[in-house]
């Protein structure tokens, strides 16, 4: 799972690249910004366990 957690980061920096570069398009910073921020949560420890209960997928 890391390999997809490491591509939407990698995504995350081409989209506030692209989005600051240029034209200035505020929804391309904001949503590369997600995206690093979900990126870096789910690389966390412990964030499975958090996903697994906000989803109740301990049952």
């Amino acid at each position: 799972m890391g390999f997809w957690y490491f591509l939407i980061l990698f995504l995350g920096i081409v989209l506030v690249v692209k989005g600051l570069s240029g034209n200035k398009k505020f929804s391309l910073v904001l949503v590369g910004v997600l995206c690093i921020a979900l990126s870096i949560f789910m690389f966390s420890p412990g964030s499975a366990e958090f996903i697994s209960r906000l989803f109740n997928l301990d049952k």
